[in-house]
């Protein structure tokens, strides 16, 4: 995704694309999303990429599914191909300004006048695709916003000639529009609940469903770590005949996290070990694995099948992203075994590297500005791990907003202790957004005790402002040097709130 915040004003081609797109079926912008398996089939994304040439196959792919962490393993590990010197596609949803940020090679996102010319190519094929789903009995709706932009991301790689893409789940696994790809590697990154309509309400049934994405003879990384989604992701391994690497099983890792982030910047750090221990016919076996074996930087390797990396340096924040790092750290040490050349110089610049925004992302210091796309209680929690490991801010000052779908009480349970102030809003980009007072009430109601006394947020010191902009505006009037503003509860609020900050950033105080 890029970090590009300021957009000029697109020219007309690329205008007539997007609204092209804007009037297909979008998901992410529905009141609610389907579950039924006849609105997410993937035979009308098979149809359309067979229109298309099938530009997924012959592709090198790696595949990524999960409830957290996904969009950040995809693209620490197509940071590292990079860095290695393969050119590499990175498919990821959404997007936070332009949708040209999905599909990007090398860390550019697309150019706008080659996604002009992709949905140009595409546009008759899906025209057709509407002309026979309206005659079928009952009728039915040709492809979706999220499969054309699935489609477009396939075929610009392909024309790209990418060496390598990988991509990332939009929803599920199962039904989702990526899993029409035959991957080289398979990778979950957790399971936590959310989306519970469509994936069910188990961790056992979002499992499942996560685990759709696994492929016959594929090698599965997991970094999945509750007993239940593991056995759940170990059966399907099993029965798919695939070799599982599973965090806390065959690798794990340290994460030495930066102190005192509003002073100054300082990286994150974190040790990784692999110990394989299922090695399936066909792989090396214990003894003959050489990867790792430079062991510079500080890294420490030992012979046989351990593997062991020192001090890496982790351009973003948290125990999470950390956990993130070992899983594409894993990955990338499967690939080698594979015989890819990804020395341990590409894997230390691409995390050190890579840039994925709103992921605990520090905007401005004294007063700190952190903006965080979570939006589900696993993603809170984490978060506010983070920032009580590298902030020390005096007072702390809350900018929330939800979607409708989601665990909003149990994320406000989780933050409503931690802050002394709180700003709740409604992001304008989405119609799926909680309106501030529905946020204030249900405040009050789940929590009595911080809004009143003890730990936490004083009734007095919550307030509702009807846009971002409104609450960026009581950011500005409220901010004292030693602050801490936290910005979370939805990766809509995160887009608009990143452009408005960027556009009238905080002054630095003394």
């Amino acid at each position: 995704m890029s970090p590009c915040i300021t957009i000029d004003r697109p020219p007309p081609r690329r205008e007539a694309a997007d609204r092209f797109l804007a009037e297909r079926i979008d998901y992410e912008r529905t009141q609610s999303m389907p579950n039924s398996e006849e609105a997410l089939k993937l035979d009308r994304m098979r149809e359309l990429l067979r229109r298309l040439g099938n530009p997924q196959e012959g592709m090198p792919i790696v595949h990524i599914a999960g409830t957290k962490g996904k969009g950040s393993t995809a693209a620490m590990i197509a940071a590292i191909f990079t860095a290695a010197g393969y050119r590499a596609g990175l498919f990821t949803s959404p997007h936070l300004d332009q949708v040209e940020e999905r599909m990007a090679v090398d860390a550019r996102p697309c150019p706008p006048e080659e996604y002009a010319e992709l949905v140009d190519l595409v546009r008759p094929e899906v025209e057709a695709m509407d002309r026979a789903a309206a005659r079928c009995d009952p009728p039915e709706h040709g492809p979706t916003y999220f499969e054309i932009i699935t489609a477009l991301a396939l075929k610009h790689f392909a024309i790209q000639k990418v060496e390598a893409a990988v991509l990332e789940v939009g929803l599920g696994g199962r039904l989702d529009s990526t899993n029409v790809c035959s991957p080289c590697l398979s990778i979950i990154t957790s399971i936590s609940i959310d989306h519970t309509r469509q994936l069910g309400e188990t961790l056992e049934s979002i499992a499942a469903e996560k685990a759709g994405i696994i492929k016959p003879g594929t090698t599965v990384i997991s970094g999945v770590r509750a007993d239940r989604p593991r056995e759940v992701i170990g059966r399907a391994a099993a029965a798919a005949g695939c070799r599982l690497v599973e965090l806390g099983v065959d690798f794990d890792f340290e994460y030495h996290p930066p102190r005192h982030l509003e002073k100054a910047p300082s990286p994150a750090r974190f040790d990784f070990h692999l110990a394989p221990s299922h090695l399936a016919p066909g792989h090396l076996a214990p003894g003959e694995y050489t990867g790792g074996s430079s062991c510079t930087g500080g890294s420490s390797c030992t012979n046989g099948s351990v593997v062991d990396y020192s001090n890496i340096p982790l351009a973003m924040l948290g125990r999470h992203q950390a956990a993130n790092a070992a899983v594409a750290l894993a990955a990338v040490e499967e690939l080698r075994r594979g015989g890819w050349t990804i020395p341990e110089a590409a894997i230390r610049r691409g995390l050190a590297e890579v840039v994925w925004p709103v992921r605990v992302e520090v905007l401005s210091r004294r007063p700190a500005v952190v903006l965080d796309a979570a939006h589900n209680v696993a993603s809170i929690e984490a978060l506010i791990e983070t920032l009580g490991e590298s902030f020390s801010a005096a007072r702390r000052v809350l900018v929330f907003a939800a979607t409708q779908d989601k665990d909003v009480g149990g994320m406000l349970r989780v933050l409503l202790s931690r802050f002394d102030h709180v700003i709740f809003t409604r992001y304008l980009n989405n119609p799926r957004g909680v309106p501030p007072e529905e946020l204030q009430a249900l405040a009050t109601a789940i929590s009595p005790l911080p809004l009143g006394e003890g730990p936490g947020v004083r009734a007095a010191n919550i307030e509702t402002v009807p846009t971002p902009a409104d609450a960026w505006d009581a950011v500005h009037r409220l901010a004292q040097p030693d602050d801490l503003i936290c910005v979370t509860g939805s990766f809509f609020l995160a887009a608009e709130m990143r452009r408005l900050i960027a556009e009238r950033p905080l002054s630095p105080r003394s």
